[in-house]
């Protein structure tokens, strides 16, 4: 029974806490012993403080004893390397970042901190965030717990392994491209990409938002409960907003869906995947949704665009090291980022403005719908040891055509699982909303939770 403590969901240790059937000391001490068993195999955490966990919960423990229990008080937490917390270094996933400690806890960090959770440890991330992978030159290669010879891809790569090998219920992650999204799809879990804004984040920058990674929809909502909390750190944050994060029903009847099952670009759609992507558009049509199909909106400008503005952003920073920090990051970012060295300005302003039209377009397509379904990734996961499905820093981002537009038009998008391939490797469904419908596509995932109608068979490594 002890075992099966790490499996249960936030909403679940809340209730048995309230009720003292459970404890936060007892739940901590077997996602440590869960943690212990797997983390040799999995690489998926940075900064792993089991002591530290051990007395959050008894302080946790002792709220619920006193009637003062915090929101997520005494539930166990991860958080990506790449969100600053008080104390630890943020390395970003490359071994050529010089290591300066974080004075404070950036804004989720520090909304979680405050909700009461139990904080066990950072999850890996690849060089600076730039790989669908749990590539690193700096972290140990993060496997997939679903087949360890596969990527739990990323670049929230540790997040996506930790919750689906039951790392406790609550990890957070960030996306600018598919980040959150990507790892979630080929790990079985729920998640959220937030509106841009929505969740106050510092350093802030173009598209890139920071959300939950868990093993259910209620879960997410109760994170997001308290990650949208204002923050003055982030100027680009949404004004607060009262939402009521965990009524999460909704009435499908007569609900607008767009059905996007090609990108128009990038990487085929593998036919197991299309299958499930076609399957739960199907069940939504039965509960009574209307359900149409989109016509491909992105172009090869538009991403070979955001292509050149990325490599130039990155070598703005990997071409300011020293040779010997320089030789440090990983051959292939390397590779990639190289090629921004000689763009010059009016062809990065091209880039940026390849982005706007992808935002624009985004935004057009979604326009006669309430929600679009579309693959997370055309294909399911690779091997653990390539940093993208193809390999090829020429051709990076063929993999994220069913993402990136979300990040650029501020839209919230959220990736649910949608069943298993033969193989048993896990199948993401997206789910995108018109933008600040946050709420909105978290219901809607509730709901093909109870349209899948049964639960994820979770790995089990222990």
């Amino acid at each position: 029974m002890s075992d099966e403590l790490a499996d249960l969901s936030a909403a679940e240790l809340l209730a048995a806490f309230a009720d003292k059937r459970l404890s936060p000391v007892a739940v901590t001490e077997a996602v440590i012993a869960r943690i212990e068993a797997c983390e040799p195999r999995l690489n998926a955490l940075y900064a792993f403080d089991p002591d530290a966990a051990r007395a959050m919960a008894k302080a946790s423990e002792a709220r619920w004893l006193r009637g003062e229990a915090l929101p997520l008080d005494g539930v166990p937490c991860t958080i990506k390397e790449n969100i600053a917390t008080e104390g630890l270094a943020v390395p970003l996933g490359t071994a050529a970042r010089e290591h300066v400690v974080a004075e404070e806890d950036a804004p989720p960090a520090q909304r979680l901190r405050e909700a009461g959770c139990v904080i066990l440890a950072k999850t890996t991330m690849p060089d600076y965030g730039m790989l669908s992978s749990g590539l690193s030159s700096f972290h140990p290669l993060t496997r997939n717990p679903w087949d360890l010879r596969k990527n739990p891809g990323g670049s929230s790569a540790g997040a996506g392994a930790a919750g689906a090998a039951g790392y406790g219920p609550l990890h957070i992650g960030t996306d600018i491209g598919g980040s959150i999204r990507l790892p979630a799809g080929w790990c079985g879990l729920v998640g959220l990409k937030p509106s841009f804004g929505r969740v106050p984040i510092d350093p802030t920058y173009y598209g890139r938002v920071a959300g939950p990674m868990t093993r259910t929809v209620e879960d997410a909502a109760l994170m997001m409960r308290e990650l949208s909390k204002p923050d003055a750190r982030d100027g680009m944050s949404l004004p607060p907003q009262e939402i009521d994060w965990p009524a999460l029903d909704i009435d499908l009847d007569g609900v607008r869906i767009g059905l996007l099952l090609d990108a128009g670009l990038g990487l085929a759609v593998e036919p197991q995947v299309r299958a499930a992507i076609e399957a739960s558009a199907n069940a939504f049509e039965i509960a009574g949704a209307i359900v149409e199909p989109v016509a491909p909106f992105l172009t090869r400008a538009m991403l070979d665009g955001l292509d050149d503005f990325w490599r130039q952003r990155a070598w703005a920073d990997i071409g300011a090291l020293p040779q010997e920090r320089q030789e440090k990051v990983l051959p292939y970012i390397f590779a990639w980022a190289e090629g921004g060295r000689n763009l010059d300005g009016l062809r990065v302003y091209q880039g940026l403005s390849q982005m706007m039209a992808m935002r624009d377009a985004a935004l057009k397509a979604i326009a006669p719908y309430d929600f679009m379904l579309s693959p997370v990734s055309p294909v399911v996961t690779y091997a653990a040891e390539l940093a993208s499905p193809i390999h090829d820093p020429a051709r990076p981002f063929e993999h994220i055509a069913f993402t990136v537009a979300a990040n650029m038009s501020d839209q919230p998008a959220v990736s649910v699982h949608a069943g298993l391939t033969a193989e048993g490797l896990p199948i993401g469904l997206q789910i995108t909303g018109h933008r600040f419908d946050d709420l909105g596509v978290l219901r809607m995932a509730k709901a093909w939770e109870r349209l899948r109608g049964s639960g994820v068979p979770w790995p089990r490594l222990s």
